[in-house]
């Protein structure tokens, strides 16, 4: 959450014609409502269930960078289907870097609505602790803080993605 994959899945659209499917964007499409009513509607773990539904779909297309929720990776058998269907890329950032993020968009995160500074900070500390063992499954760990676009195209084209 508040790693730049969005951000980073419409440049690398641009950059490489490919398509671009925003796991939670595509969610609230398909559902007609966003993820935030949809949470207090009928709360987490019915969340993660319709959010790997919508997971396996995409999964199937070919030539298309797909940016999962934060969570989507720490559900189910979510990581493998992620891991069996492409390249895998976890966008590993500092702490501050995305309690800066999300300080900024935490109205719209269910997750952090209303958390602040230090709560904050802890938050992102308590969840990556939690979800780092799943992302770390992810077949490339790249520095977020650090990587431009170009670099995440470089990856790309040296794992091969794109003779597929």
């Amino acid at each position: 959450m508040g790693s730049g994959k969005s951000t980073l899945g419409r440049r690398l659209k641009t950059e490489l014609g490919w398509d671009f499917i925003d796991l939670d964007d595509y969610f609230e499409a398909h559902y007609n409502t966003t993820i935030k009513a949809y949470f207090a509607d009928f709360g987490e773990e019915a969340f993660r269930i319709a959010e790997q539904k919508m997971l396996k779909e995409v999964a199937t297309k070919d030539r298309v960078i797909i940016a999962s929720g934060g969570g989507a990776p720490c559900y189910f058998d979510n990581m493998k289907i992620i891991n069996d269907s492409g390249l895998s890329i976890y966008i590993k950032l500092s702490i501050e870097t995305l309690a800066g993020r999300l300080g900024d968009a935490n109205q719209v995160r269910p997750l952090v609505a209303g958390k602040k500074g230090e709560e904050l900070q802890n938050y992102i500390r308590e969840k990556l602790s939690e979800r780092e063992p799943y992302y770390t499954q992810a077949k490339v760990i790249a520095d977020g803080d650090v990587m431009g676009v170009d670099g995440f195209v470089r990856i790309i084209e040296a794992s091969g993605e794109l003779m597929k």
